[in-house]
C-alpha cells in the first residue's frame, strides 16, 4: 500500500490552454488523453477539499497563440478553474518566476505538489525542477502531461512520446517522483 497523499496537496495544473492546440497539429502532440486525466484529478481533488492552483502563460512573443488578447491564451474549458481557484500567471517557464506563487504556498503552508499539464519538458520541467530545488514535495503525474515533438541542434526531429519519456526520467527521483494518474487517484482517496 502506497501511502496517502497529504490532506493539503495542491493539484498545479499549469499552461493547458487552448493555443497549445495550434502546435499540436503541427508538432504531434502525444498523450491524447491529457485533458481527461487532469479532469479526473481536478474533480477528485475538489471532492476532497484540496487546493488547485491553475497556472496561465502570458507570451511576450509577438506570433504566439499564448499571448494575451488572444482566444489561445484562455485556460481550455475541459480543465478550467472553478470560482476561487487561483491562477497564477506566467510569462517565463517557471511558475515560481515573477509571480508570488512561492509566497502563496508558504503562507498558506502548503509543502506538496502535484504537477500536470503542458509540455512535460518545457513548463511542467522547470517548475517542478524549481519547486524540487526549493523544499516541496514534488510529483509530476506522468499521463496527465504532454509535450511535442521537438528539433535537436543538429536538425533531427525527435518524437514526442520520446521526448516526454526523457523528461519524465530526468525529473522523477532527482527533482520529483513521477506517479499515473491512477496511482494519484488512489493515494488521493
Amino acid at each position: 500500500m502506497t501511502p496517502p497523499l497529504p490532506r493539503d496537496a495542491v493539484l498545479l495544473v499549469v499552461d493547458v490552454q487552448k493555443g497549445m492546440d495550434v502546435y499540436a497539429a503541427q508538432y504531434n502532440r502525444n498523450n491524447p488523453d491529457l485533458e481527461k486525466n487532469i479532469a479526473r484529478l481536478q474533480a477528485a481533488w475538489r471532492k476532497s477539499g484540496r487546493p488547485i492552483i491553475h497556472v496561465q502563460h502570458l507570451s511576450t512573443e509577438p506570433k504566439s497563440p499564448l499571448r494575451p488578447g488572444q482566444p489561445g491564451v484562455d485556460i481550455k474549458e475541459e480543465v478550467r478553474p472553478l470560482a476561487g481557484e487561483p491562477v497564477v500567471q506566467k510569462s517565463v517557464s517557471s511558475a515560481f518566476i515573477g509571480t508570488s506563487l512561492e509566497a502563496d504556498l508558504r503562507r498558506r503552508g502548503l509543502t506538496t505538489l502535484v504537477v500536470v499539464g503542458m509540455q512535460t519538458n518545457m513548463c511542467v520541467s522547470t517548475t517542478a525542477r524549481m519547486a524540487g530545488n526549493l523544499g516541496f514535495t514534488t510529483y509530476v503525474v506522468s499521463d496527465a502531461t504532454a509535450t511535442f515533438d521537438n528539433t535537436g541542434p543538429n536538425g533531427k526531429r525527435y518524437a514526442s512520446e520520446l521526448v516526454h519519456d526523457i523528461a519524465l526520467a530526468d525529473l522523477n527521483g532527482e527533482f520529483s517522483t513521477v506517479l499515473d494518474t491512477k496511482t494519484v487517484l488512489e493515494r488521493a482517496s
